[in-house]
C-alpha cells in the first residue's frame, strides 16, 4: 500500500505541475513576469544614471558664458595684437580681435537696453548694423595704416566706461604709440573695447 500511495503522490504532483505551467499564474508565467520586471528595472536605472550625468554637466557650466575667441588678457595685450596685425596689413587677424556673431548674441546682446522686448529690435538687425560699420572702419584702417609699424607705449580711453554687469565697454580707445621715426603720437585705431573677467576684445573698429 505504501508503494501505491507514493505512486499516487508522484502522479498528483505531475498533474499539478502541468496545470501550473499552463495557467497564466503558473511557474512559467511567474518566470516571464520576473524577467519582465528585471528588464523594466534595468531600463529605469539606465535613464536615471543618464539624467544624473546630464544634470551634472548642466550645473557644471551654469552661470558661465562661453569664453571669447582670440581674446587678449589685458587692454595693452589687445592693443599690441592690433598693432602687430596692422603692421602685417592682415585684415583677417584684425577682424578676429573683434566680437563675432556668436559672442554678440550670447554675451553682449542680452544685457543691452536695445534687447528689451518692448524695443522690438531683433538681435540679427543689431548685429548686422554693428558688424557692417565695424568692418567698413577696419578696411579703412588697413588702407590708411596697414604695413606701418608702431610701438605701444600706453592705452587710455577718452570716452566713458559703461558697466553692463556681465561686461564693461570702454569707449574712445586711445593708443599712445611710437612710430617708425621715433615720434610719440596718440592714435585711435579702434573705437570701443569690451572687457569681461580678464578677456579683452575690440567691440567695434568704428572710432567714436
Amino acid at each position: 500500500m505504501a508503494g501505491v500511495d507514493r505512486l499516487r503522490d508522484r502522479l498528483t504532483a505531475r498533474v499539478r505541475a502541468s496545470r501550473n505551467a499552463r495557467r497564466p499564474g503558473g511557474e512559467a508565467a511567474t518566470g516571464r513576469k520576473a524577467r519582465v520586471r528585471a528588464s523594466r528595472n534595468a531600463r529605469s536605472r539606465r535613464p536615471a544614471g543618464a539624467c544624473a550625468f546630464l544634470l551634472a554637466l548642466a550645473f557644471a557650466g551654469c552661470g558661465d558664458a562661453p569664453p571669447l575667441a582670440d581674446a587678449a588678457p589685458s587692454s595693452e595685450a589687445l592693443a599690441d595684437a592690433v598693432l602687430e596685425a596692422l603692421a602685417d596689413a592682415d585684415a583677417d587677424r584684425l577682424a578676429a580681435l573683434a566680437l563675432d556673431d556668436r559672442e554678440f548674441r550670447e554675451v553682449v546682446w542680452p544685457h543691452l537696453p536695445a534687447s528689451r522686448p518692448e524695443r522690438g529690435v531683433p538681435a540679427s538687425y543689431a548685429w548686422a548694423d554693428l558688424h557692417q560699420k565695424s568692418s567698413n572702419a577696419l578696411r579703412r584702417l588697413v588702407a590708411r595704416r596697414g604695413g606701418r609699424r608702431f610701438t605701444l607705449l600706453a592705452v587710455d580711453h577718452d570716452g566713458e566706461t559703461t558697466d553692463y554687469g556681465a561686461f564693461r565697454v570702454h569707449r574712445e580707445t586711445r593708443l599712445r604709440v611710437r612710430d617708425e621715426t621715433g615720434r610719440e603720437i596718440d592714435v585711435h585705431f579702434y573705437g570701443s573695447t569690451l572687457a569681461r573677467d580678464g578677456e579683452y576684445k575690440v567691440f567695434s573698429f568704428v572710432v567714436d
